[in-house]
């Protein structure tokens, strides 16, 4: 499996860009367990997953993007209590805080697939604003939910996704998204969802447009009222969409090295990016499942300055596209705006 990210030179750029302030707007919980985290949760719960550190390095190596799906959902499988989400979640923040130096967090949480396996929807949602509350006391890094429909498991995960955020909402939910395969899962079955969730104050932040082309974002955007589009790639070959996009301002939460993984680009190089931005797109930069894709969102910041052919100043206004794409609270906008803007030297 491709690992651009892991296989490209180090940016020229990558010491500022490490001290850059950051907001993270498509970042998976599960999917951000990096080694060390799912070592620990492996040590919990023996079985499927190894917890010798040669064995667990082997096993995070992807042989195609197939084998990927089987390890995220062996990870899925080893969160089995509320325990277990909380520690999931307080070392996601600590990584983020710390490693990336990412001060505000949209993490797009699953309820769905933990209460399945058993966790209630009490205890996981319990769980998740313990490790928030925490993670910012402890690194300063203030983070809220996105509760996403794993949209393979149809319209009775969309119900009880819904029920999960009106009838036992976290204080720190913002937003109702929508992930998963995108072939043979249509988007108009979930606007009924969408529309109860967005009259209940929830902001639309779907995936559209990574594995299916552009047409599946005109419906995220007509069907779901998308007010970011998740991925969005095929969107560069439809100019209508991209006028659409630009005009109205509707941002894409652009994730390279994982666009590359999934096949929906074939190589960097060929990646839109570059595209989107010529013709007025907003767009953010974030890591998807970063332990998963062997990238860093420090990473993907120099991958964009790479295909942008950014300097210091490109990089930190790409730093404040996504603090005033964010849904967070205009004080905390104010507060990490001015941490970018004192940091480069404004």
């Amino acid at each position: 499996m491709s690992t651009p990210s892991a296989s490209r030179p180090e940016s020229p750029h990558a010491a500022f860009i490490a001290g850059l302030p950051k907001a993270e707007l498509h970042v998976h919980h599960v999917g951000s367990a990096s080694m060390r985290i799912v070592g620990e949760l492996a040590e919990r719960h023996p079985g499927t997953v190894p917890t010798d550190p040669e064995a667990l390095r082997a096993f995070y190596e992807f042989r195609d993007f197939a084998h990927f799906i089987e390890v995220y959902l062996a990870v899925v499988d080893l969160i089995r209590t509320p325990d277990d989400v909380r520690y999931l979640t307080y070392e996601v923040a600590r990584e983020l805080a710390t490693e990336q130096n990412v001060r505000y967090a949209e993490l797009t949480c699953t309820p769905y697939t933990s209460v399945v396996r058993g966790i209630a929807i009490e205890g996981y949602t319990e769980a998740i604003e313990d490790a928030r509350v925490a993670a910012e006391r402890d690194f300063g890094l203030t983070m809220r939910w996105i509760y996403d429909i794993p949209g393979e498991s149809g319209i009775p995960a969309a119900d009880a996704t819904l029920s999960y955020a009106l009838d036992h909402r976290p204080e720190a939910l913002v937003g109702f998204g929508l992930g998963g395969p995108e072939i043979g899962v249509p988007r108009a079955q979930f606007a009924p969802h969408f529309d109860a969730a967005r009259e209940a104050g929830l902001h639309s932040v779907p995936h559209a447009g990574e594995t299916t082309g552009p047409d599946t974002v005109w419906d995220a955007l007509r069907l779901l009222g998308a007010e970011r589009i998740g991925h969005g790639t095929s969107a560069v070959a439809d100019p209508a969409l991209l006028t659409h996009l630009a005009d109205r301002a509707i941002p894409l939460e652009v994730c390279p090295s994982s666009n590359i993984a999934t096949r929906a680009v074939a190589s960097l190089e060929e990646h839109p990016l570059r595209r989107f931005v010529e013709a007025g797109v907003v767009v953010t930069i974030n890591s998807d499942d970063p332990p998963m894709f062997a990238t860093t969102l420090n990473r993907e910041y120099e991958i964009a300055a790479d295909l942008l052919g950014l300097g210091e100043p490109g990089l930190a206004d790409l730093a404040r596209t996504a603090v005033t794409s964010s849904f967070a609270p205009d004080d905390v906008k104010t507060r990490v705006l001015g941490e970018i803007s004192d940091y480069a030297g404004d």
